[in-house]
């Protein structure tokens, strides 16, 4: 009884290991896809505020376009 109680035990802490594993490898994709959003948002709002650099100013359409 004590040695199925033991081998009980063992699976569990061996099935506990697993899933902390995997729910670590989720953890660090989820932060390396945040750092990759942050770096794409700074990327983003930095082209917000930088105004493009004047170009030729393009010739109207005639009227009868």
């Amino acid at each position: 009884m004590v040695e199925n109680r033991l081998v009980d035990l063992e699976i569990r802490v061996t099935f506990q290991e697993r899933t902390i594993e995997e729910l670590n490898e989720v953890i660090i994709d989820q932060q390396n896809q945040i750092d990759r959003l942050a770096r794409e948002l700074k990327r983003v709002q930095e082209q917000i505020r930088t105004p493009p650099a004047p170009g030729p100013i393009p010739d109207p359409l005639p009227p009868h376009y």
